[in-house]
């Protein structure tokens, strides 16, 4: 039986897909199998039937922190945002959510259920996942804040983990070094609070990004991390880098800390400006700048 007969099987497959129509920067390369699971279960036997065919693969949800490169990938990507976006509230404020989810219906839902704790990533366009993987947050907070377990695909099993067992910092978890876990779920525990005063906030922040972000253009979200020293964009603005341009990547005119794909970027060009921007800050700062943006199906040789 051919692999993508296997595949098949198991949920819905676009053969040759171009990763630009499924990431925010609206760049990337194509992949020889794109696949929707159908259920959870078809999420464990996809992977268990490209562990046997020797097919890399790698998990996705709503590809807004990544920087896809612009060559092909001979493997599959497993998009989770389509069928595992299930969710629960219990009374006590405890949220059970698939990976699927997305962060901010997840903060409407909690703001709908009067739980305070998610209104930090009301404006963070990506899935739970993505978040748990990440430790994604804003305002001072984060999603580690609220978190309690991580269910985890892990040898063929669904594993339920402490946060405190997942090296959990600022952006990091111990996802980033373990690819062989693959996170399904997570588990969070909210609090109750006025339904008024929640919503209030998150208007509040929504506006706060609409007047400081280029939301209008795609781009990943903030490149960088935040250093010790100062704040990231303070760095880039301080270097006099703002506005500068390599092919159709910029770095945003409205927030120095977005490179913006301004219609025909390629990878290469934001890979570009990132490593313009890491020189520049280590010559006159001596500031590392660590990127928030993950990279796929790049090989580590053409990063450095």
């Amino acid at each position: 039986m051919s692999l993508l007969k296997r595949l098949r099987a198991y949920g819905r497959v676009l053969e040759h897909e171009p990763m630009s129509n499924h990431t925010t920067y609206k760049i990337g390369g194509r992949v020889d199998y794109y696949v929707y699971p159908d259920s959870e279960l078809a999420l464990v036997q996809l992977i268990r039937v490209l562990k046997e065919e020797n097919i890399p693969y790698y998990v996705l949800g709503r590809g807004s922190n990544l920087l896809f490169h612009d060559s092909d990938f001979h493997g599959a990507i497993i998009n989770l945002d389509k069928t595992l976006n299930n969710y629960y509230f219990e009374p006590d404020g405890t949220l059970c959510a698939q990976a699927g989810c997305s962060i901010i219906n997840l903060a409407i839902e909690a703001m709908k259920h009067s739980f305070t704790g998610l209104e930090f990533a009301s404006g963070i366009p990506g899935s739970l996942g993505g978040c748990l993987f990440m430790n994604a947050g804003a305002y001072k907070s984060d999603l580690a804040a609220v978190l309690e377990q991580v269910c985890v695909l892990k040898d063929d099993n669904l594993v339920w983990i402490d946060k405190e067992d997942l090296d959990y910092s600022y952006r990091h978890s111990t996802f980033q070094k373990h690819r062989d876990l693959t996170i399904v779920a997570g588990r969070l525990k909210l609090e109750p609070a006025d339904q008024d005063s929640i919503r209030q906030l998150m208007n509040s922040r929504h506006q706060r990004r609409v007047d400081s972000q280029p939301l209008d253009k795609p781009c990943a979200g903030s490149v960088f991390r935040n250093p010790k020293q100062m704040p990231a964009w303070k760095v880039i603005d301080g270097l006099g880098l703002r506005g500068m341009q390599i092919g159709g990547a910029k770095i945003s005119e409205k927030h120095s800390n977005f490179i913006v794909n301004e219609g025909s970027a390629t990878a290469e060009d934001v890979h570009a400006l990132i490593e313009h921007i890491k020189e520049l800050a280590m010559e006159k700062y001596g500031i590392e700048m660590i990127t928030e943006v993950e990279y796929l199906n790049w090989d580590e040789k053409e990063k450095n």
